[in-house]
C-alpha cells in the first residue's frame, strides 16, 4: 500500500494512493497514518479494505508528511561509501547517528525555508525508514519484523551551522522544513530490496545525484538493530539511511541552494518531491 496524509498543515486527512492513482480517505477507518495504524495489524486490517469503495480525495489536494506522531527523527551519516569518498571522509566503523528536529519534518512539496544566514543550505536525497512497531534490542535477523515500511526522505542541511560553528551536527539539519518526507508511507511488502533502489535528484532540472541504495554501507535492517540498543524506537519513527554522492558540498567549487532554486527528487517505488526554495525572512 502507498499511505499519505492530505489536507492543509495541521489537518491532514489519512489517506491511500490506490492500484489506478486515486486518493482514498482512510478517516472513516483511521484516525491517522500513526501509532496503531501503521503496526504490522493495523496494516493488514487497512489491506483488506476495498479501496475502490473509499471516499475519493481530489487529486491537487495538497500532500503531507506521510506519517504522523513522529517522535524521533533519526539519520545515519556517511552511510554510502561513495557519498564518504566525494567528502573525503572515511567510511566509519560503526553507523555514525545524529538526530533531526521533528519540527523539521514537512510535506514533500511544500517550499523549504533557507533559514537567515545560510551560506550553504545543501540537498540529500535519502531513503526513509518509518517504524511500525516498538523495537527495543533487536537483532539483525528480526530487524524487519519492525519496520512499517519506505519513503523518500529529504536531508537538507546548512553546511556551514553543520560543521563550520562550535557543537555537533544538529543545528545544521534541523532549521524549519529541512525534513519533507513522502509523498507515501510505501509498505514494505510493496519493496522487494531496500538494498537495490535507485536514487536521484536535481536542482533546476540539473541532475546532482544519480546514485543507488546498494552502495549503503549500513543496510536497513544494520541499521534498525543497532539503534535499537541504544534507544526503543517506537510507532512513526522515521531514520534516513544516507545519501549517495552529488550533494553540493562534495562538488568543485562546491554549490549551494539559493532563494528560487527548485529541487526535485525521488526513489525508485517510493515517489517523488518537489520544493521551492525560499528566504525565511
Amino acid at each position: 500500500m502507498k499511505l499519505m496524509r492530505v489536507g492543509p498543515i495541521g489537518h491532514e486527512t489519512p489517506a491511500l494512493l490506490d492500484k489506478d492513482g486515486k486518493i482514498r480517505d482512510l478517516s472513516g477507518h483511521v484516525a491517522d497514518i500513526a501509532g496503531d495504524a501503521i503496526s504490522p495489524e493495523g496494516l493488514a486490517k487497512l489491506a483488506t479494505l476495498d479501496h475502490s469503495s473509499l471516499p475519493e480525495i481530489a487529486a491537487d489536494s495538497r500532500i503531507g508528511a506521510c506519517v504522523a506522531g513522529t517522535g524521533k527523527f533519526i539519520c545515519i551519516g556517511l552511510n554510502f561509501s561513495d557519498h564518504a569518498a566525494e567528502t573525503g571522509a572515511t567510511v566509519p566503523p560503526e553507523p555514525v547517528i545524529f538526530m533531526k528536529a521533528t519540527s523539521a519534518i514537512c510535506g514533500p512539496n511544500d517550499d523549504v525555508l533557507i533559514p537567515r544566514g545560510s551560506e550553504k543550505t545543501d540537498w540529500e536525497v535519502e531513503l526513509g525508514v518509518v517504524i511500525g512497531k516498538t523495537a527495543k534490542y533487536v537483532s539483525e535477523a528480526d530487524a524487519m519484523d519492525y519496520v512499517a515500511g519506505y519513503c523518500v526522505s529529504h536531508d537538507v542541511s546548512e553546511r556551514a551551522f553543520q560543521t563550520e560553528r562550535a557543537g555537533q551536527w544538529t543545528k545544521g539539519k534541523s532549521c524549519d522544513t529541512f525534513g519533507p518526507i513522502g509523498p507515501w508511507l510505501v509498505t514494505k511488502d510493496e519493496i522487494a530490496d531496500p538494498q537495490n533502489l535507485k536514487m536521484w535528484l536535481t536542482v533546476n532540472g540539473e541532475t546532482m545525484q544519480n546514485g543507488s541504495s546498494t552502495t549503503m554501507v549500513y543496510g536497513v535492517a544494520n541499521v534498525v538493530s543497532y539503534l535499537s540498543q541504544f534507544m526503543s524506537l517506537h510507532p512513526g519513527d522515521v531514520i534516513s539511511t544516507g545519501t549517495p554522492p552529488g550533494v553540493g558540498l562534495g562538488m568543485k567549487p562546491q554549490r549551494f541552494l539559493k532563494a528560487g532554486d527548485v529541487v526535485e527528487l525521488g526513489i525508485e517505488g517510493l515517489g517523488t518531491q518537489k520544493q521551492t526554495f525560499i528566504a525565511d525572512v
